[in-house]
């Protein structure tokens, strides 16, 4: 019997995540594959207000989970993540940021420059 995970298109990003390390020679994209191997109450949940404390302007956040809402955003600041709550979403959009899915991320950043991970 062999195990299948019950979210394919989650399957497929870490596979594409681990091919576009490879061919790009980013460690980021293999690292956010492994973290996305994990079991899905292992991901991430990150708040607005710990994205404004940790990254700076110019720079991209990469949650390999969920952003979520709590807190607020003082600068203007792109995220890409799995998933984000309307609240989050309107809040970054609100403070001038972009939200990415992290495939968007990748295929736009293939070496992961200016990118720092949350979480």
């Amino acid at each position: 019997m062999t195990y299948t995970k019950t979210r394919p298109a989650l399957v497929a990003l870490v596979q594409d995540l681990r091919k576009r390390s490879w061919e790009h020679e980013a460690p980021i994209w293999r690292d956010i594959a492994t973290r996305l191997e994990k079991p899905t109450r292992r991901h991430a949940a990150i708040n607005v207000s710990r994205i404004d404390r940790n990254v700076n302007v110019g720079e991209t956040a990469l949650v390999p989970g969920k952003v979520l809402a709590a807190g607020d955003l003082t600068k203007k600041v792109d995220v890409a993540a799995l998933a984000f709550s309307e609240g989050a979403r309107t809040k970054i959009e609100k403070a001038g940021g972009k939200c990415w899915t992290v495939a968007e991320l990748a295929q736009a950043n293939p070496k992961g420059k200016n990118v720092r991970i949350l979480g």
